[in-house]
């Protein structure tokens, strides 16, 4: 019984999360829609590409490139290599499932909300919708979907922490890149995150249900077993 009370606290919980990050994504959409965000995009994106330099910019194409569809397929492989070679299948499915629905949701989104890119100070060249940004939702969902899963095998707490840590600075870092190099507003980072936030929450939310009805199933099967 405690088992499963803990299960649905979790659900709740996680339902919770999520209805509030979707929350305050819809509101931010609406800011664009009446074009009420304007001077918050400017600003910021002032501020963070008034550190350009030669340097910086070197080091900010890098980290964009983590969030491309190169180097995302590339980690995606290997990871699933990995989980097939060691047979997860139940893991794997969840990991291509949850990555490849979020590439969707991606396009869905542009496709609903229509807005276009800046047009001035960009650095490299990007096609495609604005808003929510894509590179900032595949980051997330791609590097927070793998961590979660090293987080579930790591023993220490230390290597844990240094993890999420690890993820969390990469995935800043390159919806950082995407407004320095001039590709997005902050919004659509922003929004990236949100979206993402709230399918990661309840992605994992239900997926850990799933495990603990499975593992209470199993545990059933065997008390039968053991009876008999």
């Amino acid at each position: 019984m405690r088992i499963k009370n803990g299960q649905n606290l979790v659900l709740f919980r996680s339902f919770i999360f999520t209805i509030v990050v979707l929350i305050f994504f819809f509101w931010i959409a609406q800011l664009i829609k009446a074009q009420r965000i304007v001077a918050f995009d400017k600003h910021l994106s002032d501020a963070i590409q008034g550190l350009r330099s030669s340097g910086l910019t070197f080091w900010m194409k890098g980290f964009t490139n983590f969030g491309s569809g190169l180097y995302v397929s590339i980690i995606i492989v290997i990871f699933a290599v990995g989980l097939a070679v060691i047979g997860y299948r139940r893991e794997l499915i969840f990991y291509l499932g949850v990555i490849g629905c979020s590439l969707l949701l991606n396009l869905s989104l542009k496709g609903i909300f229509h807005r276009a890119r800046p047009d001035i100070h960009r650095i490299i060249d990007a096609s495609g919708f604005s808003f929510p940004s894509g590179h900032s939702m595949s980051a997330f969902t791609l590097y927070g979907i793998t961590i979660y899963f090293i987080w579930k095998h790591l023993k220490y707490g230390w290597l844990r922490i240094g993890v999420i840590l690890a993820g969390i600075a990469i995935v800043l870092m390159i919806g950082i890149s995407r407004i320095y190099l001039g590709v997005h507003y902050p919004s659509d980072v922003i929004g990236g995150y949100l979206v993402s936030a709230a399918w990661m929450s309840i992605s994992i939310a239900l997926y850990e249900r799933f495990l603990e009805k499975r593992w209470m199933s199993k545990k059933m099967r065997q008390r039968s077993e053991n009876k008999s």
